[in-house]
């Protein structure tokens, strides 16, 4: 694992990004939880690290966990759909960048045998997890979250913009976050 976390993390495939290619990312053989989503914001980008911004508190207290267990790789991987930040357009990031998830995802996939869960955040990341399983929209799959149960959750992305989203859905906080909540602290309590 090492060896290919070095080496994704000098890949330059999309060397045209507007900041630059800086893949970010978090895994371990060891990780019991993936997190599949879309691409780094800017901050992330900034940072270095996936999901430091209001997005990756609110994916924390939907998974009821700390900011020290979420960073742990040997508890959470996180592997965005693309590993560098898009840039920005009208409303908002750009599409994650089509190169990395056919140069790197399931070679890093195969790398962590002891995922037992896996979180798909968005669209992008529905469409290659869940291909013709998903819904015809987000809604509509995260709606159908039980038919992918224990192993898989489709997940909203958890960015402040989506707050209409989670007001005209009040079953995701009501019945599916305390399911997943429970089955987080099950396979991070082992």
């Amino acid at each position: 694992m090492p060896d290919l976390l070095a080496r994704v993390r000098t890949c330059h495939a999309c060397a045209g990004l507007p900041l630059g290619p800086k893949p970010i990312l978090q895994a371990d053989s060891h990780a019991k939880i993936l997190i599949a989503g879309q691409a780094p914001g800017k901050r992330a980008h900034e940072r270095g690290l996936p999901f430091d911004d209001p997005s990756g508190d609110r994916l924390r207290s939907w998974l009821g966990v700390s900011r020290d267990a979420f960073y742990d790789p040997h508890k959470f991987a996180i592997l965005p759909m693309g590993f560098c930040f898009p840039g920005t357009g009208k409303g908002g990031d750009l599409p994650p960048r089509p190169e990395c998830a056919p140069l790197w995802r399931q070679t890093l996939l195969d790398a962590m045998p002891q995922i037992r869960l896996t979180l798909v955040i968005g669209a992008y990341a529905q469409a290659w997890h869940l291909g013709a399983q998903r819904g015809r929209t987000l809604t509509e799959t995260v709606g159908d979250w039980r038919a992918f149960w224990p192993d898989v959750i489709p997940l909203p992305h958890p960015s402040p913009r989506n707050q209409r989203w989670f007001k005209a859905n009040p079953f995701f906080a009501a019945d599916l976050v305390p399911v997943l909540q429970a089955r987080v602290l099950e396979l991070t309590s082992n």
